[in-house]
């Protein structure tokens, strides 16, 4: 069947609003993780923790950007699949440190752009050789419950793994991965809350369980964040998390919304994409300015 000009826009709003998200969370990023240098570190979960962040204003403001990221990504699910939006979101670890030359008056490395070009063009070719579609406006409450039964275990084995280790990066790790699917479940339940609100109308939204899970597993992504930027090197937690909720995203969009991509020989370039990817990632948590957003200069007072 060819693609219409009706097809074209109905990918392009959830994809323009998807790069709004993604460039909200980065500006917010940016600023959480210099408000998270100021407070104690803990050797546990502190739930004092949140108390001293909220009375540093720039992390306020961080916080600002994260609603409307979450408005952005609210009206990107609404509008298309969770294979298509999720994976976009790669792009925060680019944007956050193009905006930390700015924010924070540091420079990105010959490397650092290079790795930022081979991100971006990665994902494109990744994208565009899977070709989502699909876009299941409700699923099964048997799907769901094997969701969150398999997605809050995984979280509850990677935090207690990341406990069990000393500060470093496998701790980061643990805390990044348990992030990444939190940051997954919360997408895939906003979706359904969102389809609810479109179909139903405000009542439903209210009334609907989905509603109040993507706003606890939101919750739980952002405490469990703030933890993984305290844990140890960003070249530990920033990948976990970022390729992490890309692809729990794609695993839940394909099992809760079927929705497909493409397979066959499209399976090569799919995988050079993903490879370009997972290789600017990893280049870009290595630079400079990305260990300085998760390192500080003067000795850090530990809070038990």
């Amino acid at each position: 069947m060819p693609t219409t000009e009706a097809d074209h826009v109905h990918t392009l709003l959830p994809v323009l609003f998807a790069l709004g998200a993604a460039l909200s969370n980065a500006f917010a990023t940016v600023l959480q993780r210099k408000a998270a240098l100021d407070v104690p570190r803990s050797e546990g979960l502190r739930a004092g923790l949140m108390l001293d962040l909220l009375r540093r204003p720039v992390w306020l403001l961080g916080m600002l950007a994260v609603v409307v990221a979450g408005l952005c990504q609210a009206v990107a699910l609404g509008t298309g699949p969770l294979t298509i939006v999720q994976p976009l979101f790669v792009l925060e670890l680019p944007l956050a440190l193009i905006l930390a030359t700015l924010i924070l008056h540091g420079s990105l490395p010959r490397v650092g752009w290079v790795a930022v070009g081979a991100v971006v063009t990665g994902l494109g070719v990744a994208l565009a050789a899977a070709s989502p579609s699909g876009d299941r406006t409700s699923v099964p409450l048997d799907r769901w419950i094997v969701a969150l039964a398999v997605c809050g275990a995984a979280v509850l084995a990677l935090t207690a793994a990341a406990l069990r280790r000393p500060e470093g990066r496998a701790r980061a790790a643990c805390f990044g991965a348990a992030t990444a699917i939190s940051y997954a479940l919360t997408a895939a339940l906003m979706k359904s809350a969102v389809h609810t609100l479109d179909d139903h109308g405000i009542g439903a939204f209210f009334t609907a369980w989905q509603t109040y899970a993507f706003a606890a597993t939101g919750g739980c992504a952002l405490f469990l964040l703030e933890n993984a930027m305290q844990a140890g090197p960003l070249v530990a937690s920033q990948p976990a998390l970022t390729l992490g909720d890309a692809a729990v995203s794609l695993s839940l969009g394909m099992l809760l919304y079927e929705e497909d991509v493409r397979t066959g020989w499209w399976l090569i370039p799919q995988a050079l994409g993903v490879a370009l990817v997972v290789a600017g990632v990893f280049a870009l948590a290595r630079v400079p300015l990305a260990r300085s957003l998760v390192a500080s200069d003067e000795p850090e007072r530990v809070v038990p």
